[in-house]
């Protein structure tokens, strides 16, 4: 194998070590946005549920039908 071969996939093989590392810190920083929407949408539920408890009135699901249908 010549010298400039070599050089070669050495490049090459250095660029798709850099481009994977790169795209894991994009992953990790998706998910860590994710895990903290995800907390976020938690506490939301959790406000509408209590909030939901002490409004009278609301005490069917928002996914049943009405009685009529």
């Amino acid at each position: 194998m010549n010298e400039e071969r070599l050089v070669e996939i050495e490049t090459k093989i250095a660029f798709q070590e850099k481009t994977i590392k790169d795209l894991n810190d994009v992953v990790y920083k998706q998910q860590q946005e994710i895990e903290k929407f995800g907390s976020i949408c938690d506490a939301l539920m959790k406000r509408v549920k209590e909030f939901s408890e002490f409004t009278p009135g609301i005490d069917v699901s928002a996914n049943e039908r009405p009685p009529h249908y």
